[in-house]
């Protein structure tokens, strides 16, 4: 297929779509790319205004960007560090953010940040720039990268925040929040409901403060005397997420997040849990006897890849599958820390738990 510019043209465009039509039977994802054609169709026989195409078309652009530059870096897993942008590199935030950076990076992971200065910078600053993406956003003023990713081709300028925020929480594997601002409070909110609703994740969430500092530990008591304490959220919600102003906690609380846990998805009404080694079977009936409230029906089992997973990268992993109330991930974080506590990792998967 020719080059977007070709699109400049109807004559070209028609081609290049008749060309996919004639492929897209051949193409594996061809059932996502026929549903996307057919929306596009639907949408240009209704009466929606031409503000509407404007972010549709401009929503694609930045999402064809993202997918192309994180296609290549797909096994490798990533953390998203959020701050504030106004902190300095003079600020004990700041050098903890990227002490942080330097040691997570240094333990194998890439770093992902907003592109922009503070915490930001930070990040990139101390993964440095060959483990660094950033993902900048465009504003009608100037917005300029940080030094440490400006010019690398891992910096991505989006047009839109919902598509930036979407690829700093799609493409994560771990998020690391630092001290800031309204936007950093958005942030770190936006995760947990994320979390707590199953909409991202499991993932595992960090709240670093520098050490004597008091701003996560502050926000943590309050979730437990306003949220917890009143019925606004679960007692275990807080297993979400850890509070620590110690850089080995917090490293610590990533890596092991990924010595037996490798991923998971839904299969058929099913959870299914990819596990790096397999699991004995007294684990998994301690695990029955300690997380049954959180089964709809049934038990935890062992598997092997379900048949509609045979196409799945992941096919030849050992897993777990369950009935899941999809409503008690506290508890589902709780059940992941046990399985990584009590289960036997290979030396290989200890040395390298930022391979997916």
């Amino acid at each position: 297929m020719t080059s977007s510019a070709s699109f400049d043209t109807l004559e070209s465009l028609q081609a290049d779509i008749a060309e996919l039509i004639a492929r897209l039977p051949t193409l594996k994802n061809r059932q996502f790319i026929q549903q996307a054609l057919a929306t596009i169709v639907r949408l240009s026989d209704s009466e929606i205004e031409r503000l509407d195409w404007k972010i549709l078309s401009a929503a694609l652009a930045d999402m064809e960007r993202g997918f192309q530059l994180f296609y290549d870096y797909r096994h490798v897993r990533k953390v998203t560090i959020f701050g504030s942008a106004r902190l300095a590199p003079d600020r004990p935030e700041y050098q903890m953010a990227l002490d942080f950076a330097r040691n997570i990076s240094q333990l194998g992971f890439m770093v992902m940040t907003g592109g922009g200065g503070g915490i930001m910078q930070a990040g990139n600053e101390g993964a440095g720039r060959e483990n660094s993406f950033g993902l900048n956003i465009q504003l009608p003023f100037e917005q300029e990268a940080n030094p440490f990713i400006e010019g690398d081709p891992k910096l991505i300028h989006f047009k839109y925040f919902f598509t930036r925020k979407l690829f700093l929480l799609k493409e994560s594997d771990a998020i690391a929040l630092f001290p800031g601002g309204f936007g950093t409070q958005d942030e770190a909110f936006e995760c947990m409901t994320l979390s707590q609703t199953g909409k991202f994740g499991p993932v595992p969430l960090v709240l670093i403060d520098h050490p004597g500092g008091t701003y996560w530990r502050s926000w943590s008591e309050y979730i437990d005397k306003e949220l917890v304490q009143n019925g606004l959220v679960n007692p275990e919600d807080p297993s979400l997420y850890t509070v620590t102003d110690n850089l080995d906690v917090a490293c610590d609380a990533i890596t092991r997040f990924y010595q037996v846990y490798h991923s998971c998805r839904y299969v058929s009404g099913q959870l299914v849990i990819r596990l790096k080694t397999d699991i004995s079977d007294a684990l998994v009936k301690q695990l029955n006897a300690n997380f049954s409230d959180i089964l709809v029906k049934g038990q935890i089992e062992k598997s092997q890849a379900l048949p509609q997973e045979a196409q799945d990268e992941t096919a030849e992993l050992p897993r777990l599958i369950l009935y899941f109330n999809q409503r008690d991930l506290g508890r589902l974080y709780q059940m992941i820390a046990t399985i990584n506590q009590m289960g036997n990792p290979s030396p290989e998967d200890v040395a390298h738990p930022e391979r997916k």
